[in-house]
């Protein structure tokens, strides 16, 4: 295998520790997993507006994550890792079409924040009582604060960094 071929599958590696060194913290606070979840981790979602290849490094961190994290469980590796894929899936879709990083940044946020419904049926699931619309209000508004105050701090790291041309 040439070094152009093994980088990519190096870079998604690194993301995917990144991803779970990122998700740590807020664990151990009791807010990467359950109604709130405040992942520091899940700004890394914007690196697929920049380059679709990021998409299998981020889809590991979470499901890493979610199968060895709190609250690890099957149903939260499954419906956490579709959640991601699903969302990463369809900004790498739609997000060429739109002119600005901003927009396909809001893209992003948007299909991140609506998408969480999953992770609020999944917890209503097992919640044993949880009720699903509050779990999804406060899940998408705890996604849709850390994917806004995340999606500057990525563009200015873009800016340096130069995402795209990283994974080539």
């Amino acid at each position: 295998m040439t070094s152009s071929k093994i980088r990519p599958w190096i870079i998604n590696a690194l993301v995917a520790a990144i991803y779970i060194v990122l998700s740590v913290g807020p664990a151990a606070f009791n807010l990467a997993s359950g109604a709130i979840q405040f992942r520091v981790s899940e700004g890394l979602n914007h690196l697929a507006i920049f380059n679709r290849k990021y998409v299998w490094g981020i889809v590991a961190g979470v499901i890493l994550f979610d199968a060895f994290g709190p609250g690890a469980s099957l149903l939260n590796v499954l419906f956490g890792g579709a959640q991601s894929l699903i969302a990463l899936l369809i900004v790498t879709w739609i997000g060429p079409k739109l002119r600005t990083v901003w927009q396909r940044m809001a893209l992003n946020i948007f299909l991140f924040t609506v998408s969480m419904c999953m992770i609020a049926w999944m917890l209503m699931l097992v919640g044993g009582g949880t009720a699903f619309w509050p779990t999804y209000f406060t899940t998408a508004l705890s996604e849709f604060i850390i994917m806004t105050i995340t999606a500057p701090i990525m563009y200015g790291l873009n800016k340096v960094l130069h995402f795209s041309d990283r994974i080539q």
